[in-house]
């Protein structure tokens, strides 16, 4: 075969491939759509409210699960039965799930009598024991670590956090979150780590008249003992700021993308903005806004192997997609949104969690339901994220 044969013929591979010759980038692509959760007649919901943790391709993340009921709302659980916070395991890097229920150790339970994130009802028969004071010294490095904070009530309250040396098979915890002068802190889990017994925890907190939400950046030193307030990532808004997505880009420099809703005056908008500090969380500045999604939905976004950011989200109103969009400038800019699932059948669905795998590809979950079938399920997307990000 002449040279100029086996040119052509490469050429022609990586069209097929999707490979652009110019700069050898490969574009983004799913690998596979896995169920986590489905059950006929069961309603899956929220991983952005619970957790999502990696050790190699060893994968761990929290939802709820409930009875479907047809509502006609937004959220069609049934608000009279129970709805049960438990954990699905990974073992080959999200191509296969097992259920597990950490209620049966007394853990990440909530409060008996506060609904915390629930819309169905306390699970009868289910308990733990009051949060107590952090005796301090986590080690935030270990490496089959894992922590969530969770909420007593959207508006505030106390919240609480357990953490985890086994991958999430045993917990520690309850532990009370202080309030840190603030009427209440709704959290969810998103923290950075900064060293072994040092981390940055984002949250959700009440506003002045009481009701969610701002953004608060809180700093622990002495491994969770104490909590100390850092800064309010953005002013108090007109609607609210909630549930935070945050990455660091550089010892000095993070992106917190924030689920934004304005007030009546914009006729209660929503979208997805990044703020960004180059100053350690001590200041933040509005950065842009990312991407509109309807009645409202939280991003998740992480930092990849090669050093691009990747947010998804999802897209709640027609055509009701998962999306991601990536960065190859810390941010400054992004690429057109990559559809990871698409055809869904309505507005419930969204709240993603997601991580990356050793391989370099992307396991994201999220709660989902298409045109066929309206039970809630909880879906995972492995793929990938190629190689290049061509900015909008």
């Amino acid at each position: 075969m002449t040279f100029r044969a086996a040119y052509f013929i490469s050429f022609a591979v990586a069209v097929c491939a999707g490979i652009e010759i110019g700069n050898a980038a490969e574009k983004p692509h799913v690998i596979e759509k896995v169920g986590v959760y489905d059950v006929d007649g069961k309603f899956g919901g929220w991983p952005a409210n619970h957790g999502m943790w990696i050790w190699d391709n060893e994968i761990l993340v929290g939802f709820s699960i409930g009875e479907y009921k047809d509502l006609g709302i937004r959220h069609n659980i049934d608000r009279d039965k129970p709805e049960h916070h438990v954990l699905a395991r990974s073992l080959d890097g999200g191509h296969s799930w097992k259920l597990e229920y950490p209620y049966e150790q007394h853990v990440l339970v909530g409060p008996k009598g506060k609904k915390g994130f629930r819309h169905g009802t306390f699970p009868e028969g289910q308990w733990e024991p009051e949060p107590v004071e952090c005796p301090g010294g986590i080690d935030f490095t270990h490496p089959d670590f894992a922590m969530t904070l969770r909420m007593e009530d959207v508006n505030g309250g106390q919240s609480r956090f357990y953490y985890s040396y086994d991958r999430g098979h045993t917990w520690k915890g309850p532990f009370r979150l202080p309030s840190m002068g603030q009427k209440g802190i709704a959290a969810r889990t998103d923290m950075v780590v900064n060293g072994k017994h040092d981390c940055f925890v984002f949250l959700t907190a009440s506003k002045s008249d009481g009701e969610e939400g701002k953004i608060i950046c809180a700093r622990t030193t002495d491994g969770g003992k104490t909590f100390e307030f850092v800064s309010n990532v953005g002013p108090e808004p007109k609607g609210y700021f909630i549930m935070p997505s945050t990455v660091r880009i550089s010892p000095t420099e993070l992106l917190c993308t924030i689920r934004c809703k304005s007030g009546p005056d914009e006729k209660f908008r929503s979208w997805i903005e990044a703020w960004r500090s180059k100053d350690n969380c001590k200041t933040w500045v509005f950065d842009q806004e990312l991407a509109e999604c309807g009645e409202g939905n939280p991003p998740a976004i992480i930092k990849l192997q090669d050093g691009r950011l990747c947010m998804t989200y999802g897209h709640r109103k027609a055509p009701y997609e998962m999306r991601a969009i990536l960065s190859s400038d810390n941010g400054k800019t992004w690429s057109e949104p990559f559809v990871i699932e698409g055809e869904g059948g309505g507005r419930d669905m969204g709240y993603p969690r997601m991580v990356q795998r050793p391989d370099g590809n992307i396991v994201t979950t999220y709660y989902f339901y298409d045109k066929t079938d309206p039970d809630r399920k909880i879906n995972a997307t492995i793929w990938n994220p190629g190689t290049a990000t061509p900015a909008k």
